[in-house]
């Protein structure tokens, strides 16, 4: 009976494609890294190798420290999330100027020093090494595990009388067999791979790729195998045998598609094909490593693709590209099975919520903070860095976001088919909405222009603010949300700043301080001070609003409201209405952060659940008190939470229709807790944040009219790409904002309608003031 690739090669190709294309959809990733070149001595001698030399062409048998972290630190200056180290195989073993070196510097072997360089690279530089020291021991793989996320050694093949491998002990075909099975008793995210043209055949190609697949299905380890198309190179033994034919090379990859477990992921090094798109019709989906920064150690004679080309060759056959970790993200979400505990927030400080390598351009360094000294700030919370800052962007810097809109929109996968269904009228679910979040390169092009369509047929070409004060009357609070640096007292982490609780007449003074300034809109909030009973969120309700009654108050989260009833043993609807007499208007959607108690767990356990939060809006709508939905994102959640919380808060728009707008609120991790005991994202990329206002305007369309972008966490070149991605509001002018710059937010406390003017003009759209429930206001002269 033949084989299943016993077949013409277009139609091998045919199915490898389909096999990915089910698996991995349109997305093709690659690492941004650098190499390292550890040692370049070896005690194997391969026919087909110029990465190995004689000690004599080498100016030291080792990189130095500083030579390492030297390379460590360009590639983090350019963005790049990995560190490979590459390396010959126990060249102690071969030279005495090996193994004397290492002993004069400490190290008993070439793999420990491997295991401290790597340390020391992560440590001073945040990049992800991953070690590529070939057929390794058990203990040597759990020797590298706590400072490599993950690991690497290329099978090659199985043939043992290759004349290439003669003189190479460590191509032994069970050695490295023995390697990879340890690997996956270790739970190590592996890769492996094969080499195509040294002198195997088809089957000998078939017999590698089925014992990669059979360890794989034993541990799950096996993240990606390379094939790989060998080259005659000068200088080699190998120099005069011809290079591997395209087609033979074609077909070891469709092979490898099929032969491998659907999940496993299939690389080849975009560097060695003159015409590198054509091994996408193969059934590849990743590209391996790209730097920046250095060569192809292992190949220098061929040069790395720009990431541009690379881009521009992968979308040409409607495929995205999305940076990755050393890891791919399947292991990334599952931190605790894959990773050594002290590699986790290393691991998670790179990644964004898909498990993904963030893609904001720009130096990605070590974030290291300290909390700022009393004297240096004027209240809330403000944090020092201390060492070289980021230049990439996160929620609340002053660094400029990249311009992904407007761009020309493209796509050709599952993004475009939920934006084609969006087209004809359909309500996106769960899973379309995930989907949509999933969107890179000209699929979020695509996205927004979908979002900023439904955003002009509902709203035109208004935007609107509103003429607001915050008053944040405490930030003492019993609660312990890990995610908040604004809060003080004994449950909080002491960062930095002085508790404090304003008096009736100071919040009343606030005010009509307000009013007089022109302000609408008075927002009140603050922590769960221990000593408020119910009747205090009544009292300062009066007190604002007999000091100013022509104020709206928007006032008390779902928390404080929960709170208030429960602490004097009120029903809520009852409480509401009492507040509702004293002069509340409206309730803000904060307190919500994520709508699912599995994140809930890990950012504000003691907080109310989901369906308390959710069970106080619908009592609030209920008695006559509109609200808005909120969405704090990009700490520890992933996009399923998103669309959870968005489907959620749509079913009670449905119920009630007391839902005014939506606000997303990206996680400023700066000065949080969360951030700094290591167990938090820096939150959300640029790219997701937008998405989170063009997802949030498609999924809500016909239910919220209003999405809203927020300021204070994204500045005004974040605000202006929003605003071109279905936003029409940009919230209020804010006076006295601290919250967020409690949590680090570089941006103002203040802005006015000259400010938004100078926003919104340049976009072609027209600034409008609202009132809290979108009513228009005659702003006063500026």
């Amino acid at each position: 009976m033949p084989e299943p690739w016993d077949q013409p090669l277009h139609d091998l190709m045919a199915e490898a494609r389909k096999v990915r294309d089910l698996a991995h959809g349109n997305r093709v990733t690659y690492s941004p890294k650098v190499f390292i070149p550890l040692t370049m001595l070896c005690r194997d001698k391969c026919g087909y190798c110029t990465f190995a030399q004689p000690p004599a062409r080498l100016e030291a048998p080792y990189l130095s420290p500083d030579e390492v972290l030297a390379i460590a630190r360009a590639g983090a200056r350019q963005g790049c999330h990995e560190a490979l180290f590459t390396l010959g195989e126990r060249p102690e073993l071969r030279y005495p100027s090996a193994a004397s070196w290492l002993e004069a510097h400490g190290h008993a072997s070439t793999v420990d020093y491997l295991a401290a360089m790597a340390r020391l690279v992560l440590d001073e530089t945040g990049l992800l090494p991953h070690a590529n020291a070939g057929a390794l021991s058990r203990d040597e793989l759990a020797r590298l595990r706590p400072v490599s996320p993950s690991q690497g050694m290329m099978i090659e093949t199985l043939r043992d009388d290759l004349e290439c491998h003669r003189g190479a002990p460590d191509k032994e075909p069970q050695r490295r067999l023995d390697t990879l099975e340890w690997a996956g008793e270790l739970h190590i995210p592996f890769t492996t791979g094969i080499l195509v043209g040294i002198g195997e055949d088809r089957a000998d190609r078939v017999a590698a790729l089925e014992a990669i697949a059979a360890s794989h299905r034993r541990h799950g380890h096996v993240q990606e195998v390379i094939v790989q198309n060998f080259l005659p190179k000068p200088g080699t033994a190998m120099h005069a045998a011809p290079p591997c034919p395209p087609d033979v090379y074609l077909e070891a990859i469709a092979l490898a598609r099929l032969i491998l477990p659907p999940e496993v992921h299939l690389q080849v090094p975009p560097n060695l094909s003159d015409d590198f798109g054509v091994l996408l019709d193969a059934g590849i989906d990743d590209w391996g490593g790209v730097s920046p920064v250095t060569a192809d150690h292992v190949n220098p004679e061929r040069p790395w693709p720009a990431l541009d080309r690379l881009r521009e060759v992968t979308e040409a056959r409607d495929f995205t590209v999305a940076p990755r970790l050393t890891a791919h993200p399947e292991y990334v979400t599952e931190p605790e099975r894959w990773f050594d505990p002290d590699l986790a927030f290393a691991v998670m400080d790179r990644s964004d919520a898909e498990g993904l390598g963030r893609d904001d351009p720009g130096a990605v360094l070590v974030q290291q903070l300290s909390p700022a000294s009393p004297e240096q700030v004027d209240d809330g919370v403000e944090v020092l860095h201390i060492g070289p800052r980021s230049t990439a962007w996160y929620a609340g810097t002053s660094n400029r976001p990249p311009e992904l809109v407007p761009a020309p929109p493209g796509g050709a996968g599952a993004v475009a088919d939920v934006l084609a269904g969006v087209a004809m009228g359909h309500q996106v679910g769960i899973e379309e909405i995930v989907t949509l979040f999933s969107a890179r390169g000209p699929e979020v092009a695509a996205v927004a222009e979908v979002a900023d369509e439904l955003r002009r047929q509902v709203n035109g070409d208004a935007v609107t603010y509103v003429h607001n004060r915050n008053i944040n009357y405490t930030n003492v609070c019993t609660f312990k949300c890990k995610f908040c640096g604004f809060s003080k007292g004994p449950l909080s982490l002491n960062l930095r700043g002085t508790p404090y609780l304003l008096t009736l007449d100071d919040i009343a003074g606030r005010a009509r301080a307000a009013a007089d300034l022109g302000a609408t809109e008075v927002c009140l909030q603050g922590g769960i001070h221990p000593d408020f009973d119910g009747d205090y969120y009544v009292d300062v309700a009066r007190a604002v609003h007999d000091a100013a009654p022509e104020l709206h108050i928007h006032g008390f989260t779902a928390l404080e409201v929960t709170e208030g009833a429960k602490r004097l043993g009120e029903p809520l609807a009852d409480y509401l209405r009492r507040l509702q007499a004293a002069g509340l208007r409206t309730l803000p959607g904060t307190a919500a952060e994520i709508l699912d108690d599995e994140v809930r767990a890990v950012l504000c356990p003691d907080k109310v659940t989901t369906d308390e939060w959710l069970e106080a809006h619908r009592t609030a709508h209920s008695v006559g008190l509109r609200s808005n939905i909120t969405i704090m994102f990009g700490a520890v959640e992933r996009p399923r939470h998103w669309a959870r919380h968005i489907v959620r808060t749509r079913d009670l728009q449905a119920e009630t229709g007391g839902f005014t707008e939506f606000v997303p609120l990206p996680f400023v991790h700066m000065a949080t807790p969360l951030y700094l005991q290591h167990r938090a994202r820096r939150g959300p990329t640029f790219r997701e944040t937008l998405l989170m206002h063009a997802v949030a305007r498609i999924a809500y369309h016909g239910f919220v009219d209003n999405i809203q972008t927020s300021w204070v966490k994204l500045g005004h070149a974040g605000v202006a790409q929003t605003l071109r991605a279905g936003a029409n509001d940009v919230g209020g002018t804010l006076m006295d904002e601290n919250i967020s710059r409690a949590a680090g937010a570089d941006h103002g406390q203040g802005m006015d309608e000259l400010d938004f003017r100078q926003w919104v003009e340049p976009l072609g759209r027209t600034l409008e003031q609202r009132t809290t429930l979108y009513g228009r206001v005659t702003p006063a002269p500026v």
